[in-house]
């Protein structure tokens, strides 16, 4: 009889996952598999009964996850495969990323494919012989069905041993060249000039952002973009930044309705999007959107800003403080985008005969956002403007006004009471890090104390419950229990927040953790070429399994900034508020490696080469002096002008807050404003347009 815990024996189904801290593992208890969550009893039962291991990764935000979930996992003769012939093991993707980014790497270094779900066969030791990405049940869509695929997988184990194992050693030796392959570029300057070239090369000149279809928004991209223009006055960059802001902000990957943006757009167009909302991408894109409303003006993208933030506030926010990790893209088995879709008799039912003949124009309903699978439901995109849409009308501007609003008002409301997407509250401090920036950022440029106060108590919880001056930040909080210790990116994540958060305040006693931080990632996450690989040995509580394997260091933007591209920019943006050059000297240290490996990387390389120029751009310190409405205005005009690496502050900042000595600050009332430049300040500026100029100008000395 089999053990306990063994296939077959035992419970049937997936109930080791019933008490998960993951939602998207707890969804799977009800399977007929019998999976194992990640750890070492399923590699050492593996080992024990010499079967392979099925590997799923997924999250709970993943539409072809649920597919896979409802469809294939569901499916009896599935199951029974897995119980006779495998291992089967479920990890949650924004849990683990880790062991996601391994097997990852493992699977398209065999297949070129990855994402999610990742479908991956292991050796009891953990190396990947097959991969995929989904598996229908049965023969379709285009893939080979997964009962077919297990009956040959468990046929090859038994059959051909050896192939299987030499498949995993064809996977390592790829690994291996990959890591030792020849660099690229050989200078700083050549490597920002390759990143510049590239960029532009991927560039839609029609429909705005970068590539085609799937489209995603590279927000790390635009940020470049803008820094390019600033720094060596390139047009063309500025220009292509605000064409991918506006096409985004217009298009029906922002939810119009209610705010934030989903994940990336099926079509070149931006019109339909993959459904799910992502912590990540909304922390990312509001930070390139207060860049973008600072070069190009408040009015361009308050709105947008604005959505953002109240939708991860509504959706997102903890009432204890931080913010949970996605949105769903479905509501139900077998929907898709349900809730966010719109057909015209259901638009008809709402609205007046004017407010109808309004929405529907301003927001393309018929034209290219109709769903491919259901053309009568459409995406909600901006196709023309309220006075474009009233045109042929007999009503005021005004009024056309009063109705839009009060349309979209009704459409919000009859949302509410549709079913909602299902939403990932875990906290994770790599996306809490990313959106404590974002809104920190977002308070500041407008003067909403409201975001600091979100930003400050997301903060604080981490740092009470989840942070060790000897080990870092955790990766998950549950309540005030933390775990999975060692990981880089949430340590440059959650330090790049800190900082942000406490030169906005200003508050001094944030820097001080953010400063542990750093200098944690700078002893304990070097490998090779002095590169941060994406996990510190000791410090790391997961499976030896991970610890054991090969470095893996994070260098390209996926599409989100490379940590060790993120560690570059939060050393720069440090040492610009403490003026403690020492981090730029780290910053400059760790930028040619980086260079030398994914110099042909392109738009993947953007936050590298935003660092580098921020590197050659010398950073910018603003002292606001008086009070009444023109120190205000000063202040507001500081705030809302864009440099990539500047500090503002209202009077002269605390320790160790830093500004160029001497400076002749003045405790009187005349309003007037400093503008320091690496080591010296500018005579005192009175007006806001002279500010304006001093900022732009300074500094503009990168890299051509």
């Amino acid at each position: 009889m089999a053990e306990s815990g063994e296939p077959g024996g035992g419970r049937a189904g997936g109930w080791r996952l019933a008490n998960s801290t993951s939602s998207y593992l707890r969804s799977a208890a009800e399977q007929p598999i019998e999976w194992h969550p990640w750890g070492p009893e399923p590699f050492e039962l593996a080992r024990r009964t010499g079967r392979p291991i099925l590997l799923d990764i997924g999250a709970a935000w993943c539409h072809w996850c649920h597919v896979m979930d409802e469809g294939t996992y569901a499916d009896a003769e599935v199951a029974v495969l897995l119980r006779q012939h495998f291992i089967a093991v479920k990890v949650d993707r924004d849990e683990h990323p880790e062991i996601d980014r391994r097997y990852q790497r493992q699977v398209g270094a065999l297949t070129g494919e990855g994402g999610w779900p990742l479908t991956a066969f292991l050796t009891p030791d953990g190396s990947v012989f097959l991969g995929g990405t989904y598996f229908p049940p049965t023969d379709g869509h285009g893939r080979p069905g997964f009962r077919r695929l297990l009956k040959e997988v468990a046929r090859l184990w038994k059959d051909e041993p050896e192939s299987a194992k030499h498949h995993a050693k064809q996977v390592q030796d790829a690994l291996a060249r990959m890591a030792t392959r020849p660099g690229g570029t050989a200078t700083t300057d050549e490597f920002v000039r390759a990143v510049r070239r590239r960029i532009h090369d991927s560039v839609d000149p029609v429909n705005g952002g970068f590539g085609d279809a799937p489209k995603f928004p590279h927000p790390t991209g635009v940020s470049f973009l803008l820094w390019d223009e600033f720094a060596n006055a390139v047009a063309p960059s500025g220009e292509r930044a605000r064409a991918a802001l506006d096409a985004m902000a217009r298009g029906g990957i922002y939810d119009h309705i209610g705010g934030g943006f989903h994940r990336y757009s099926v079509d070149e167009g931006w019109h339909v999007p993959h459904f799910e909302k992502m912590a990540s991408d909304n922390a990312a894109l509001l930070s390139a959107y207060v860049e973008g409303g600072q070069r190009f003006g408040r009015d361009a993208y308050e709105e947008t800003v604005r959505g953002i933030v109240g939708w991860v506030r509504g959706t997102l926010g903890d009432p204890a403080g931080g913010f949970g990790a996605s949105q769903d893209a479905d509501n139900a088995p077998g929907d898709d985008g349900g809730y966010f879709t719109w057909t015209r008799a259901q638009l008809r039912a709402l609205l007046d005969p004017e407010e109808f003949r309004l929405f529907t124009r301003v927001f393309g309903v018929g034209s290219e956002g109709r769903m491919a699978e259901d053309p009568e439901r459409n995406v909600l995109f901006r196709l023309m403007s309220i006075e474009e849409a009233n045109e042929g009308s007999e009503i005021a501007g005004e009024t056309a006004e009063r109705k839009f609003a009060s349309a979209v008002q009704k459409v919000r409301a009859a949302r509410r009471l549709r079913p909602a997407p299902a939403v990932d509250h875990a906290l994770y401090a790599n996306l809490n890090g990313s959106m404590i920036r974002g809104f920190a950022r977002a308070g500041a440029w407008l003067h909403d104390p409201t975001m600091l106060s979100d930003a400050r108590r997301a903060a604080d919880r981490f740092l009470r419950h989840a942070y060790r001056a000897d080990r870092g930040v955790a990766h998950r909080l549950a309540g005030t229990t933390a775990d999975g210790w060692g990981l880089l990116e949430d340590q440059v994540e959650f330090a790049a927040g800190l900082i942000e958060l406490a030169g906005a305040l200003p508050e001094p006693a944030l820097l001080g953790p953010a400063a542990e931080l750093l200098t944690l990632t700078d002893r304990e996450f070097r490998g090779e070429d002095g590169l941060f690989r994406d996990l510190a040995p000791s410090l790391y509580d997961g499976a030896e399994i991970v610890k054991a394997s090969p470095p893996s260091y994070p260098l390209e933007d996926s599409p989100h900034i490379s940590a060790n591209a993120l560690a570059m920019l939060t050393f720069v943006r440090y040492a610009a508020l403490t003026h403690d050059d020492g981090w730029r000297e780290k910053a400059s240290e760790l930028l040619p490696p980086i260079a030398r490996r994914i110099g042909e990387a392109g738009l993947f390389a953007a936050g590298s080469a935003l660092a580098a120029g921020w590197l050659a751009t010398p950073a910018v310190s603003v002292v606001i002096e008086g009070s009444g409405p023109r120190a205000d205005e000063l202040e507001r005009t500081a705030r809302g002008t864009y440099h990539p690496n500047a500090w503002v502050f209202r009077g002269a900042p605390p320790a160790p807050f830093g500004i160029p000595e001497p400076v002749a600050t003045s405790a009187g009332a005349t309003a007037r404003a400093l503008v320091c430049v690496g080591s010296s300040c500018r005579a005192p500026i009175s007006d806001a347009e002279t500010l304006v100029a001093a900022m732009r100008e300074a500094g503009r000395s990168g890299p051509q």
